[in-house]
């Protein structure tokens, strides 16, 4: 079978098949456009019937100065007609448009990868820039792979030409003729992209056909100038996929959904109070565009007010929900120790990124789990879910909506910037096979001569639930300890014992809804398994489908419910002899595995702001083996 680092002639790549994946990554300067390029060409490949897997790497500053490294932003893309699980550990091809996407980005490439070059970028000024001392197009230092450099930003210019843009709005459009290119590369159909730039520019439509101008001259350049072969045109077919309507999604657009949905489900209208921060801020875009929904979304000054005004909500009978990142976290912390206290059900998404402090904004971590899990004064407990890629921060939406609502209690939900940002193929399901947790309001008033006790409990222990003004039940909550019996102000010693028992076994309870954990691949009980929350789980997965192909005994288990942990998970892990946990921080997971189960996990640790790769757990699985 042919690879994508083995470029063919149009010849060869008639007489073999297609490669099964491949993986292409555009990078530039974060003003060229490759987010957007990236985009359109997720796009194209889901119309294709391809499965992908996408990574946006933003640059980390607001707006670093054009041409150096620090401002390269990257998008890529892994695709094929198997299944896809990672973005890819390395590109096949690389799309250059500056000599810094180019350094920044070279050391990651296939041995004998493409590389597309924008040379009309590579002056001296550029050069220096970048930190290079003579033109890497030029002096044999890029030998390893194969090379493919011309004038994008000239040729560019001359397709647009007749449309009368300035120099400016012109160079604008060489994103579109990079797309026109690799479109032409990957067979794929051109019309999309044209109807979609119509609909962008439909206050300006001479910037659409100019746009539309570059494309066509891209996809043209393809398929007419004289590059000796070094660019084939790879086709590769749908890949197999149930029937249904499917959509590209990103985690943050899936959670979006899936806390309507789990609102819905509730028979719940939902509020949502939110502050904008990297990556969290698309979930607050997401909501306010679906009003029609019975959503409320608010954008508040500060993180503090965001949670506060959600916590009211939930006060009021709607399901509040919040969202920030690990520093809004932090200050959303005593007010999440309020809700606890009042018992009240609210959702908090965390989108993790690297820290401390502002750290790495746009690059991705897990280095919340202790936060999430321990992170609130005194006995705090709260229940802790972890989205494994972006179509499935759907159903773990709708997951933390029904914990919240039945046990009533806040949840975080964790995510991260890769599953944010990233997109993947998500068959769009049927609601009608998700069960419905209606939420039943308290309305019944006491009996004549008694009091109305707002920590009356169910057979979960979760608490009634009375929304404000119901007759006959005005009550009173907070974030002073309450009476077990009676909801009034009490700090006696066996009073406050019994709460703090009673809030804990409530979380701990939760265990028994959620169903065991289960081996994601491979056998219950053997040599190693591997252990993973969040989104390390296709690097992880794909990792063990390889090991275990070489007949290595190994398997993985992927934890979606963080706090509380699955009632059989004690014992399944110590059916393993050997257990590894890889996560992107510096062993939280592995720590809380061995606290609860006294467990010898050893960590894989990777704290860079990016994924991991394949091979990285590849390699901790031999280690782990020998």
């Amino acid at each position: 079978m042919a690879t994508a680092s083995h470029y063919l002639t149009p010849e060869e790549a008639s007489a073999h098949p297609a490669p099964e994946a491949v993986v292409v990554r555009f990078a530039g300067d974060s003003g060229d456009g490759m987010q957007l390029t990236g985009g359109q060409f997720t796009l194209s490949t889901a119309l294709a019937g391809n499965d992908l897997a996408t990574f946006p790497d933003f640059p980390a500053e607001i707006r670093a100065p054009q041409g150096t490294t620090f401002g390269v932003s990257a998008f890529q893309i892994n695709f094929g007609s198997a299944a896809i699980d990672t973005a890819g550990d390395a590109p096949d091809v690389l799309v250059a448009m500056n000599p810094a996407a180019l350094k920044t980005n070279v050391a990651d490439l296939k041995p004998g990868g493409l590389i597309i070059a924008d040379e009309g970028e590579f002056g001296a000024r550029n050069l220096a820039k970048a930190g290079y001392e003579a033109n890497p197009l030029g002096d044999g230092s890029l030998a390893r792979w194969q090379l493919l450099a011309f004038n994008i930003s000239q040729l560019t210019l001359d397709a647009v030409k007749p449309f009368g843009l300035g120099n400016k709005e012109a160079l604008r459009c060489k994103n579109m003729w990079t797309l026109g290119l690799a479109l032409w590369m990957f067979d794929r159909d051109r019309a999309p992209i044209e109807d979609w730039l119509k609909t962008k520019f439909a206050k300006a439509p001479e910037l659409a056909e100019a746009n539309i101008a570059a494309l066509n001259a891209g996809h043209a350049y393809g398929e007419t100038a004289e590059i000796g072969g070094q660019i084939p045109r790879h086709h590769l077919d749908p890949a197999p996929a149930e029937p249904g309507l499917y959509r590209t999604v990103t985690g943050a657009e899936a959670i979006s959904i899936g806390l309507v949905a789990g609102a819905h489900l509730a028979g719940l209208k939902m509020f949502f109070g939110g502050y904008p921060i990297t990556p969290a801020s698309a979930i607050l875009h997401h909501l306010s565009r679906l009003k029609e929904y019975g959503v409320t979304t608010f954008q508040a000054e500060d993180e503090i007010a965001a949670i506060g005004s959600a916590i009211g909500a939930s006060y009021a009978g709607c399901l509040g929900v919040t969202s920030s990142s690990g520093p809004g976290i932090a200050l959303k912390t005593e007010a999440i120790g309020l809700a606890v206290m009042a018992e009240l059900p609210l959702i908090v998404v965390n989108s993790q990124r690297g820290g401390p402090s502002t750290g790495l904004p746009t690059k991705t971590e897990q280095s919340d789990l202790y936060q999430a899990v321990y992170g609130r004064n005194a006995d705090t407990p709260m229940p802790v879910i972890a989205a494994c890629s972006p179509a499935d921060a759907f159903d773990c939406a709708i997951e933390a909506c029904r914990i919240a609502t039945q046990y009533m209690t806040p949840v975080m939900l964790l995510t991260d910037g890769y599953i944010a940002n990233a997109a993947e193929p998500w068959k769009v399901p049927d609601m009608g096979g998700y069960a419905p947790f209606p939420v039943t309001f308290h309305e019944e008033p006491p009996a004549e001569g008694e009091a109305v006790n707002p920590y009356a409990r169910d057979g979960k222990l979760a608490r009634v639930w009375i929304r404000p003004g119901t007759p006959g039940l005005t009550h009173r909550i907070g974030g002073i300890e309450k009476n077990a019996a009676t909801g009034h102000i009490d700090y006696s010693p066996d009073n406050h014992q019994a709460m703090t028992d009673l809030r804990a076994a409530k979380v701990q309870g939760i265990a028994d809804g959620i169903g065991e954990q289960e081996v994601c691949f491979g056998a219950a009980g053997g040599r190693l398994a591997v252990v993973g929350w969040g989104s390390t789980y296709g690097p992880i997965h794909q990792a063990v489908r390889r090991a275990r192909a070489r007949g290595l005994d190994v398997a993985h288990i992927h934890i979606r419910h963080i706090w509380p942990l699955p009632r059989n998970l004690g014992d399944l892990l110590r059916s393993y002899e050997r257990i590894i946990v890889p996560e992107m921080n510096k062993g939280q997971l592995k720590t809380l595995l061995r606290d609860q189960y006294l467990v010898d996990a050893r960590p894989v640790n990777k704290v860079s702001g990016q994924p991991f790769k394949i091979a990285e757990i590849e390699a901790a699985i031999e280690e782990a083996l020998r």
